[in-house]
């Protein structure tokens, strides 16, 4: 790749990084909607460093998958290659070259996540972390624009004094890099804070590089026209949206948003043809259906255990069929079978619901976990204290747990990413069925996962 052929970061609409969301179904939809350029979500450098690369003929897909999981940790094609940003978290200049080495050659760029402040992303001092120490930051960024061929970007929070942000934004242009995400608000604030508009106008007339504007998806951005609204308020050069394009990634359009049932389609025809996880494609789903989770086909997208069953919700069956005989694919059910993890139990004995745990509705009332709150329930009527019997299913490594309370056992049908997670649901489940307040925050009944954070 000569010079001539590097991505550009003037005057684009950026798909932001975002946990869970950013992968290649929503990424392509993006680009098919308008965005000029797309993040992949971030990519812990010492996890991928591990992955082998390969070249899935059957999907026409370059996958990155660590030895013991089925599923790969980044996919990636030919349709996004020009257009597709690798986000890396990391917190060592070495192996953040190594990592990016191993993917230079499929992807169009690269970019440090400075600006999480999840405590997935700043343990290690990864993410948000970095801000406090711009010795790392520097030496990170030079490592990387000395040692790779594609362009180096990076993405940060402001700083809580604009003149600290100032002197860190012009250190960071220092190193090479090609462009800077700024995110408009500090490392504690969270979207409901207003987004810090004028700081990054100061940010983009302190330095020459493309300055990318960010966080203006609560505040400013609910369609294709806000988005040059922000870009001119901000002085930005582009303009990079998450939780808008989230919820509706047709906000990249010019002629106007779509449906949210058209934007889900296009979606899961893009999901099909690339043999997506039913995982996230669920997850991805119900983050846009929102509060119509509740209605018949948010209800049968919540309890479906394969991609199978996520279309026949939405009258794609055929679709997806047609899909797989064009790639020499079974077109049977792809259902995971629950029986080899729950074999021990009687399953006509246990009470279960389609509950899906939704940590943000859970924010500890009172302090208060649904767990610790069953167990003070049976405390004070002397019962017996509830027993968890957590399998892993070894098809996916997911978690379900099974609590006996009370000579009953209860469970939720879907499976967790952790442990904590399936036993919290399955406490749910139990002081729902008793009559229980469970210690949810929200009012509504509304199911899903934790709402993906842009990085």
């Amino acid at each position: 790749m000569n010079s001539n052929e590097k991505l550009s970061y003037r005057n684009k609409n950026i798909l932001a990084p975002m946990v869970r969301i950013g992968r290649l179904p929503t990424r392509l939809l993006a680009l098919q909607y308008g965005a000029d350029i797309i993040y992949s979500e971030e990519i812990i450098d010492h996890r991928f460093i591990q992955c082998k690369r390969t070249i899935n003929n059957a999907l026409d897909t370059i996958d990155f998958t660590l030895d013991h999981d089925s599923r790969p940790m980044f996919r990636t094609c030919a349709v996004e290659k020009s257009k597709v940003v690798l986000q890396l978290g990391t917190a060592n200049a070495e192996r953040a070259l190594k990592a990016a080495k191993l993917v230079e050659q499929d992807v169009a760029g690269i970019d440090v996540n400075m600006g999480c402040p999840k405590e997935y992303s700043t343990k290690g001092g990864m993410g948000a972390a970095l801000l406090t120490n711009p010795e790392n930051i520097k030496d990170i960024l030079t490592t990387l624009v000395k040692g790779l061929s594609i362009p180096v970007t990076c993405k940060i929070r402001v700083l809580p004094e604009l003149k600290d942000t100032i002197k860190l934004v012009q250190m960071i242009e220092s190193t090479g890099v090609v462009a800077l995400a700024v995110h408009g608000r500090r490392k504690e604030e969270r979207p409901r804070h207003t987004v810090r508009v004028d700081e990054i106008r100061a940010i983009t007339e302190a330095v020459s590089i493309p300055v990318i504007a960010n966080g203006g998806s609560e505040d400013c951005i609910q369609s294709y026209s806000d988005i040059e609204k922000f870009r001119s308020a901000t002085g930005a050069s582009s303009v990079m949206i998450a939780r808008s394009a989230q919820l509706n990634c047709s906000v990249f359009r010019k002629e106007g948003l779509l449906p949210m049932e058209q934007v889900i389609k296009d979606y899961l025809k893009i999901a099909v043809r690339y043999d997506n996880h039913y995982i996230n494609c669920k997850f991805c789903i119900l983050e846009m259906m929102k509060e119509k989770q509740e209605t018949p086909v948010g209800q049968a997208v919540r309890s479906a255990l394969s991609l199978e069953q996520i279309c026949a919700a939405w009258n794609m069956t055929e679709y997806l069929q047609s899909s797989r005989l064009k790639r020499g694919l079974p077109t049977g059910s792809d259902v995971i079978n629950d029986e080899p993890a729950l074999k021990k139990f009687k399953n006509d004995d246990i009470i279960t619901m389609d509950f899906v745990l939704k940590r943000c509705d859970y924010r500890m009332k009172n302090g208060k976990s649904p767990k610790t709150i069953l167990l003070e329930w049976c405390r004070g009527k002397e019962e017996k204290e509830p027993v968890y019997e957590t399998v892993c299913r070894d098809s996916d490594r997911r978690f379900n747990s099974v609590l006996t309370c009370g000579g009953k056992m209860y469970r939720s049908t879907y499976w967790e990413r952790n442990k904590r997670l399936a036993e919290q649901a399955a406490a749910v489940v139990c002081l729902r069925n008793i009559g229980v307040d469970d210690g949810r925050v929200k009012n509504d009944l509304t199911n899903g996962n934790d709402p993906s954070t842009d990085t």
